[in-house]
């Protein structure tokens, strides 16, 4: 077995592909996902689990985001510009999702007893083996400009093309990255750099949001010269889960699971709800 972080080299893999579900297909239900997946590899009941998903013309704010001075005026031009608008219950500010982007959820067992950094770490090291064949130069350090800067983003040249995000939930973890994959990296920025402008509208706020520049993002296809789709890095992913594991389950998710699931997208939805509605107000 070649050098990875331990982490990443279960036994058993369990893939669920939910990336071609569609525009109907909401984040909300996709962090539910997750959150019930985490509980389930957490307790035992499933394998370490790798998820994909695609989410159509999404801006995913976080709780900060939705405290900015004229967060109300930054919603109508995101959704003047064709985006629909969600709330996440975690930390993190705003993310553009749309068809180019692909987003891997790594689900890991005990969160309680693996240190946070860990299941970061190990998404960076799967990243940089995913790409490998066509570039040794991705680094992960934080792109301060970039739209929700943090410690682990992923970059090339000085260009990020992918952050990552990590939300545990009983003894499980799920670290999620999304891969600016097709599309122009400069366009997304510009946008979510117009939303700030704004949320803020020259007041002083206690939150730092970012001063973005669209010009320290890009997406994979722009930085590698290559021509890249969704499908195409989906299936290298799958190759390299295959490469790393004695097998792979295909199970959607059943019994409890769903239960778990349907428990925490209502949970989401009402949250969600109030959320947007105090921002309304």
């Amino acid at each position: 077995m070649e050098n990875i972080h331990y982490l990443l080299h279960p036994s058993i893999y369990r893939f669920i592909d939910q990336s071609s579900m569609g525009p109907t297909f909401s984040a909300l239900q996709s962090f539910a996902v997750d959150d019930a997946l985490a509980i389930s590899v957490g307790e035992q009941d499933s394998p370490t689990a790798a998820r994909l998903w695609v989410h159509h013309d999404t801006i995913v704010l976080g709780i900060p985001d939705a405290r900015l001075p004229h967060i109300s005026e930054a919603i109508d031009y995101l959704k003047q510009e064709g985006y629909q608008v969600v709330v996440r219950n975690s930390g993190g500010l705003a993310v553009v999702l749309d068809e180019g982007v692909l987003n891997l959820s790594l689900i890991f067992p005990d969160s309680k007893k693996v240190n946070i950094h860990e299941g970061y770490e190990a998404m960076v090291d799967f990243i940089q083996h995913l790409f490998s064949d066509l570039t040794d130069e991705i680094e992960a350090y934080e792109i301060t400009r970039s739209y929700c800067p943090g410690t682990y983003d992923l970059s090339i040249g000085g260009k990020k093309f992918a952050g990552i995000s990590q939300r545990r939930v009983k003894n499980g973890s799920a670290v999620q990255i999304y891969l600016d994959v097709t599309g122009s990296g400069a366009t997304r920025a510009n946008l979510l750099k117009n939303f700030y402008k704004i949320g803020i509208n020259g007041e002083s706020t206690r939150f730092q949001y970012p001063d973005i520049d669209p010009g320290v993002m890009d997406s994979l296809n722009e930085l590698l010269g290559a021509d890249l789709t969704v499908e195409d890095v989906r299936n290298r992913i799958l190759f390299q889960l295959n490469d790393w594991c004695d097998k792979i389950v295909t199970d959607s998710l059943q019994g409890e699971e769903i239960e778990n699931f349907t428990k925490r997208f209502e949970q989401m939805i009402v949250r969600n709800k109030k959320a947007l509605e105090q921002i309304e107000e």
